[in-house]
């Protein structure tokens, strides 16, 4: 059993749609299940339509019917036969979500927020699925929701492994070449959940693990795991080999190129991910393994942009001590901030927050009641992994450095 992963640049248009079936050709499709994200920049789409409805803005229906016109555009470019029956259910999909909009009694956006985002994933595999069986690549559609059980938190959800594990155990067909939904799950209500952005290589992970891959391959339009995002910094090299330890530490410091929650349940059972480029399947990408050394051994960068820095101080210039930083964390926890950095003095206390549910002026009010605040916005926070002092050079040059903390291995830097 071999577990494919396709992001949204893989399906973006009916060429990509097109090149991902050649991949299945070249490198073989027997026994494989392919987890496939929403098309291009569909998510992003589906946020703006989920911003209009919200907001009751007059843009609303005018964003919905953009997301139609480019998955219509999509299956005109594939589908010769205007009969085909991936019209009617594609159709039949985008009226759910407008029957969801016109009954949604709500107010939680997370809630709405899975409910809509969700259908880009479904769109996309009923594409893909209809394209794959006119070119005689049969495949069995599986609605994810079906099989990947989870907690009701919404946006983030938590995977209830037994339940996930039963399901996935008893209803999956190995023998024959299955296709599924990236990022999305179902609670115990049946609402649609997710599991974090880009939770599609999570969800490989999980069915990975559930069926005992061999391996588990995720298609990317980079040659493998680079030690830099080739979007933020220049020269960025291929790391040929990464141990799954590694690899999670790069993940959980923000590494796009592999999703955090990613690497545990492959670890566990030492299943071995691939990261290859889907323009040159056949080129050797990037292995994560156990216990293997990063190869090149060379500094690997990771930013973090649109980074909140919180610095607190007693307003009696007492010791921020245990009761301090304890009250503190509640309130992170209670008003869910990521929390990327620590650092703490004798009477300071600094954070580095991702503001993700957008609580900010929520949490600083009720830090302001105990302490001193000081609060710098849009700020970037850089780590390198095997650092060096060029490359802290590197990352320091023209910019304000606002906190700096090294370890043997790891330096992370806050700048303006």
């Amino acid at each position: 059993m071999q577990v494919f992963k396709f992001g949204g640049a893989s399906v973006k248009d009916a060429n990509a749609v097109k090149n991902l079936a050649l991949v299945l050709k070249k490198i073989g499709y027997k026994n494989t299940l392919i987890v496939v994200s929403a098309m291009g920049k569909t998510t992003n789409a589906l946020e703006l339509v989920l911003k209009n409805y919200i907001d009751k803005n007059t843009e609303f229906q005018s964003s919905l019917q953009d997301v139609k016109k480019y998955h219509n555009q999509i299956i005109l470019d594939l589908f010769e036969n205007e009969n085909h029956p991936v019209f009617n259910k594609i159709s039949t999909l985008f009226n759910e979500l407008s029957s969801f909009f016109k009954a949604n009694k709500s107010p939680d956006y997370n809630f709405i927020y899975d409910q809509v985002i969700g259908f880009g994933e479904l769109v996309s595999t009923t594409i893909i699925s209809e394209y794959l069986n006119v070119i005689g690549l049969k495949n069995n559609w599986i609605d994810v929701r079906s099989q990947i059980k989870t907690d009701s938190y919404y946006r983030s959800a938590s995977v209830n492994w037994k339940e996930t594990q039963q399901l996935i155990t008893s209803t999956f067909n190995k023998s024959v070449l299955n296709i599924t939904q990236g990022f999305l799950g179902s609670d115990s209500n049946n609402f649609t959940t997710t599991l974090g952005r880009e939770g599609s290589d999570y969800t490989a992970a999980i069915y990975a693990y559930c069926l005992n891959a061999e391996n588990v391959i995720i298609w990317k339009d980079v040659p493998g795991v680079l030690n830099a995002d080739p979007r933020y910094f220049e020269n960025a090299q291929l790391l040929n080999q990464i141990s799954y330890r590694e690899a999670i530490e790069l993940a959980f410091y923000g590494a796009s190129v592999i999703h955090p929650k990613t690497l545990q349940p492959l670890q566990q059972k030492e299943i071995p991910l691939f990261v290859k480029s889907f323009l040159n399947p056949e080129q050797s990408g990037t292995m994560v393994g156990k216990g293997i050394a990063l190869k090149p051994m060379i500094p690997c960068f990771i930013v973090k942009k649109n980074q909140i820095l919180i610095s607190l101080s007693s307003l009696d210039f007492s010791y921020i001590v245990e009761d301090n930083i304890s009250e503190i964390f509640k309130l992170l926890h209670a008003y869910k901030m990521k929390v990327d950095v620590i650092q703490n003095s004798a009477i300071s206390f600094s954070v580095c927050v991702d503001n993700i549910y957008n609580n900010l002026d929520k949490l600083l009010l009720h830090l302001k009641a105990k302490f001193k605040v000081t609060c710098n916005e849009n700020v970037s926070l850089y780590t390198i992994r095997h650092y060096n002092q060029n490359a802290v050079k590197q990352i320091e040059e023209g910019k304000i450095v606002l906190l700096k903390q090294l370890t043997q291995e790891t330096v992370q830097i806050v700048t303006k």
